[in-house]
């Protein structure tokens, strides 16, 4: 069987024994532009990824809900070395592996599966970082929220009787905070909006999509 180039990092960090740490709901692992010795990769549970705008807003940047470096930094020499962004646990708890970043990009440049891995893990994280920018841009409010919502179908979409289920709580702040919008009233006003024309719905404060066409036309305008 051919493994992914996930599944052979995962399997070469148990086989070099690599240690892994677990942290409790909403505590953070790394924060926006501290030292950072060491390289994390998502063993299991949810994270999210923020950083902190210059007015001192929280700009959240991604979920990340399966095995996957948190981080990759092109200085591969330095033994410590700005961390990128916030990571703060969202599942009850995550586990991480966690490896001296020196000691990490050894392993990777001694080997062939691991480089693979290292440049699809960059062009993956730039056309999410050009397909982010769009969404803000060109779509407004209402589209990045449309946009938004659509997203989490990969990460947390449960098919049910009625539509997808996102089976994962997700507070107005953070889609806020995840579309670039100042005020979690504008955020409210948007769903409702998407509710009345029978969009989305809601259960137990979870999202349910009703039209996923919808999304898919406001995403392609």
């Amino acid at each position: 069987m051919v493994l992914t180039d996930i599944e052979f990092l995962m399997n070469y960090l148990e086989e070099k024994n690599v240690p892994t740490i677990t942290k409790k709901r909403h505590n953070y692992l790394t924060y926006n532009g501290l030292e950072e010795r060491y390289t994390y990769i998502l063993k299991e549970g949810i994270i999210k990824n923020s950083v902190i705008l210059q007015d001192g807003r929280e700009f959240n940047l991604s979920y990340i809900a399966k095995p996957d470096v948190i981080s990759l930094l092109r200085d591969e020499v330095s033994k410590y070395t700005s961390s990128p962004f916030n990571v703060r646990v969202e599942s009850k708890e995550a586990t991480f592996y966690r490896i001296d970043r020196v000691t990490f990009w050894e392993y990777v440049n001694s080997t062939i599966e691991l480089q693979n891995y290292v440049k699809n893990y960059y062009r993956k994280k730039l056309s999410e970082n050009i397909y982010r920018s769009q969404r803000m841009i060109m779509n407004g409010k209402k589209g990045a929220i449309c946009a938004f919502v659509y997203s989490l179908i990969d990460l947390f979409g449960k098919q049910i009787s009625n539509g997808i289920l996102i089976d994962f709580d997700i507070t107005n702040e953070d889609i806020a905070n995840f579309c670039g919008i100042s005020s979690r009233s504008s955020v409210n006003r948007i769903l409702v909006e998407l509710e009345k024309e029978q969009v989305i719905s809601k259960i137990k404060r979870k999202i349910v999509i009703t039209d996923i066409s919808y999304l898919l036309d406001f995403i392609a305008n």
